[in-house]
């Protein structure tokens, strides 16, 4: 997966091999170019603060301190162009202020999306075992890696909880994060998954990481999770049993990937996490230091 952000990289470059002289055999790729391709990539997007209507009268987010927020057209260009995820609808990302999109100085960002399945009955929330929930989840992961590898993906295993699932009855808001261990990784996986549910569906706020940036994602998640609500008619307690659908799993289900014995393991994993952002900071810093590690010794 890394190699797609690498090929994207090397495009760059090669659009700029193209513009010079066909001739000049003595054109060497320097650090000033890089850091050029670089800025001219980060440059090329334009980041918001403040509250922002997210969705057709769906949701407002109130951009946390610290943050900076990119529209879901830009999002989705940074998703599919360069990142090399499957086109998808998404709300936009939250990324920490200081980082960049692309760059040695990636640490994590956020995904929104709205999946729009039912009203989620949360009935069940204080009666979840997640101790058995996480077993389930390690079997159905190890079931499917078989299946993974006929697809060309790499086998994943659920290590445990990063940080056990919490519901806020009051906020109708959930969290909780799962340590991936994919293979050929050398770092291990951060899953951290916020859920805001309303009257028809829930957001999904979905930080997307390595294991090491957890506690970076831990000192400002409680910004994040307040930071996003539905709007007036769209509120979990818009809820009108006479109109609207109840979805078909609830709390439990959420956290599971939903009905994984239909979609499997990893067809849900797919949908809350996009797999080749984790190799950005590591192909662009092993890039780096093979191109200019020996000027810079």
């Amino acid at each position: 997966m890394k190699n797609l952000t690498i090929l994207a990289f090397l495009l760059c470059i090669s659009h700029v091999f193209s513009q010079t002289d066909s001739t000049d055999t003595g054109f060497e790729l320097d650090e000033e170019i890089y850091l050029k391709i670089l800025d001219s990539i980060n440059n090329s997007y334009t980041f918001q603060k403040g509250t922002i209507q997210l969705g057709n009268d769906l949701a407002t987010l109130h951009v946390p301190e610290g943050f900076k927020y990119l529209d879901g057209q830009q999002s989705q260009r940074v998703l599919t162009e360069l990142w090399g995820n499957p086109p998808s609808e998404t709300l936009g990302m939250l990324f920490p202020e200081e980082i960049s999109v692309l760059g040695d100085d990636f640490t994590y960002a956020i995904e929104i999306t709205y999946s729009e399945e039912g009203y989620i009955d949360d009935d069940d929330a204080d009666d979840i075992d997640y101790d058995d929930l996480l077993e389930d989840m390690q079997e159905s992961a190890i079931e499917e890696n078989e299946e993974r590898k006929k697809q060309g993906y790499p086998t994943a295993e659920i290590v445990g909880w990063a940080a056990e699932p919490f519901y806020d009855h009051n906020a109708k808001k959930l969290h909780w994060a799962k340590e991936i261990k994919f293979e050929g990784m050398d770092m291990n996986t951060l899953n951290y998954n916020i859920r805001v549910l309303g009257r028809k569906g829930y957001l999904n706020l979905n930080a997307i990481s390595d294991m090491d940036k957890l506690h970076l994602v831990q000192n400002n998640i409680d910004r994040v999770i307040s930071s996003a609500e539905f709007n007036p008619g769209k509120r979990y307690s818009d809820f009108d049993p006479d109109f609207d659908e109840v979805a078909a799993y609830g709390i439990g289900g959420l956290i599971a990937g939903k009905v994984l014995a239909k979609v499997g393991f990893f067809a849900a994993l797919l949908k809350f996490w996009k797999i080749i952002a984790v190799g950005v900071v590591a192909a662009f810093g092993t890039l780096r230091k093979r191109l200019f590690g020996s000027k810079n010794a």
